[in-house]
């Protein structure tokens, strides 16, 4: 019997008409949608006239559904698979059912779009070239101490997630590690509120978080100077 296919499907990250006319043509065509946040998701579909049938898919179903989904796509169905924002897999869910549609031969089909990783860093004004995503730091403090030692001698430019509400306690924690370099805090992306800071770690006190936060910040740090780095065996 033939399989369906998983299209891995990239949606916007704040503006609505950030989305490829592909994506759309997709979201139309497949048997099902699975999303992480619904409300989110049906806003957009709405936005585009599309009322294909929806499957939530979350960090806390993620196993129980993806067996449902499975069995929607060794029936022959197509699946179409979007996050919250943006595009699936980073950060989110997603990565868990790509591994168990590749364990079953499923077909894979991404459909590139909006990324808030690539959006700030091309703006940030900092080395494109070569850069790191480190996604969320850890949640503890001794753990995310450790992590940020082991960045620290990053030469490549480092590009992190954070929530609004902690962002200015990981970054003083950045600059007790790091000491002084460039950094971007890139707020609301492709939203009415966008905005994107460009100061320096020392500054971090004068950052004010705006009173009613919302969504994720991106932060987008200078990686190391090569002349900085220590030699193991020198002082």
């Amino acid at each position: 019997m033939e399989k369906g296919k998983l299209f891995i499907i990239s949606t916007p990250i704040g503006n609505m008409d950030d989305i490829t006319y592909r994506a759309v043509k997709t979201l139309k065509e497949v048997d099902i949608i699975a999303v992480e946040d619904t409300r989110r998701t049906k806003k957009l579909l709405s936005h585009y006239d599309i009322h294909n049938r929806i499957i939530n898919y979350h960090d806390y179903n993620k196993i129980s559904v993806s067996k449902k989904i499975l069995s929607f796509l060794l029936s022959n169905k197509n699946v179409g698979l979007v996050s919250d924002a943006g595009t699936p897999c980073i950060s989110d869910p997603g990565f868990y059912l790509v591994r168990k549609a590749l364990e079953n031969d499923i077909k894979l089909i991404p459909i590139p779009g909006p990324s808030a990783v690539l959006a700030s860093l091309i703006v940030s004004g900092l080395p494109p070239d070569r850069f790191i995503f480190e996604g969320f730091l850890p949640r503890g403090k001794g753990k995310k101490r450790k992590r940020l030692e082991e960045l620290s001698s990053e030469t490549r430019t480092l590009i992190l997630f954070e929530s609004p509400h902690r962002v200015q306690k990981t970054l003083k924690e950045i600059y007790l590690v790091f000491g002084n370099r460039k950094v971007v805090i890139a707020r609301e992306i492709t939203k009415i509120y966008e905005e994107t800071t460009h100061t320096e770690l020392k500054n971090v006190d004068s950052i004010r978080e705006s009173k009613k936060p919302k969504g994720e910040i991106t932060l987008v740090v200078e990686g190391i100077k090569k002349s900085k780095i220590k030699v193991k065996g020198q002082g």
